[in-house]
C-alpha cells in the first residue's frame, strides 16, 4: 500500500495519520520536531508491515488540546487511539520524545505490546550527565547538534522553510516546550516501571548524539528486561536518518523476529 493520510477523530482530538504498508501493524512515535517529512525508513518498514505515523497532538496538523498537559496525559490518550483504531497486537517504535512516550504507554498497558523500538529515547536521567538543552540552543546550533555529518546539518539549514512550514515549526516548538521543558526531557517515575515492559526491545544511540549522550542507553538496557542495544559509530541524535543504511535491517530483523 502506498502512503496515504488523513484525519482520525480520537475523543475530541482530531490527529493527522500518515500510513503505509500492509502486515502486522507498527506505530511509530516522532520526536520533539515532529513530521517534517516522510522518510525512508518508513518505507523501509512498510515492506512487510503497515506502518502508521501519527503526528501528536499539538504537533504538525493535528489538534492541539488543553487538556493534554504532559507526556502521561499523552500516553494515556494513545491507549485511547490504538483502540480506536482496532489495532490488535502492534510493534512500537519512538524516537526522542516519541521515545519516551512509547516507554510510557508500555508501562501503562502492554497488553497489545509485540515489540518495543526505542531510538536516542528521552525520558530517563543519567545523575550528572544533563542531555543536551535544546531550550538554549539556537535553531542552527540545535541542527549541527542533532548530526554527526556536519555537511548533512549544513545541507538542512541552507533549506529556506515556508511561512506556513514556519508556523508548523513554532506550533512544534511550544507543544515540545510543554512536554519536556520542567523537568527536562524526563519522568524521574519512569525508570522503576521499565521491568513492566517484558516483550522484546530493541535500543538504538548514535555513538555521537549530543542531544540524548551514548551513556543513557545503558541505563534503558539495564531496566528493560530483554532489552537489546545497537549503538551506531559516527553518528549523532537521528540514527534512522543519518545512518539509514545500517538501522533499517536491524529494525527490519528485529520486527520479524518479535513478530513470530
Amino acid at each position: 500500500m502506498p502512503q496515504t493520510s488523513s484525519t482520525v477523530r480520537v475523543r475530541d482530538v482530531g490527529v493527522k495519520l500518515h500510513r503505509a504498508g500492509k502486515g502486522p501493524p507498527v506505530l511509530y512515535l516522532h520526536g520533539a520536531n515532529g513530521l517534517p517529512q516522510w522518510l525512508p525508513f518508513f518505507d523501509a518498514v512498510a515492506d512487510g508491515f503497515e506502518i502508521l505515523v501519527p503526528e501528536h497532538p499539538g504537533f504538525g496538523a493535528s489538534d492541539d488540546p488543553a487538556w493534554i498537559r504532559n507526556i502521561p496525559d499523552l500516553a494515556m490518550f494513545y491507549l485511547d487511539f490504538v483502540e480506536e483504531l482496532g489495532l490488535g497486537e502492534f510493534h512500537l517504535i519512538g524516537h526522542s520524545l516519541g521515545g519516551w512516550l512509547a516507554a510510557e504507554i508500555a508501562i501503562r498497558d502492554r497488553s497489545r505490546l509485540k515489540s518495543l523500538t526505542l531510538m536516542s529515547a528521552a525520558g530517563i536521567r543519567v545523575p550528572g550527565l544533563p542531555a543536551g538543552d535544546l531550550f538554549i540552543w539556537n535553531p542552527a546550533e540545535t541542527v549541527r547538534n542533532i548530526y554527526f555529518n556536519q555537511a548533512i546539518a549544513e545541507a538542512a539549514l541552507a533549506i529556506q522553510p515556508t511561512e506556513e512550514q514556519l508556523d508548523v515549526i513554532l506550533k512544534n516548538r511550544f507543544t515540545a516546550t510543554k512536554f519536556g521543558w520542567q523537568p527536562r526531557w524526563y519522568n524521574p517515575d519512569l525508570a522503576k516501571w521499565l521491568h513492566r515492559i517484558t516483550q522484546p526491545s530493541l535500543v538504538i544511540w548514535g555513538d555521537d548524539d549530543k542531544v540524548m549522550p551514548p551513556a543513557y542507553a545503558k541505563p534503558w538496557c539495564a531496566g528493560l528486561p530483554q532489552a537489546q542495544l545497537v549503538m551506531v559509530e559516527k553518528c549523532g541524535h537521528l540514527p534512522h536518518v543519518e545512518k539509514a543504511d545500517q538501522v533499517i535491517p536491524k529494525v527490519r530483523e528485529f520486527l520479524r523476529g518479535a513478530s513470530r
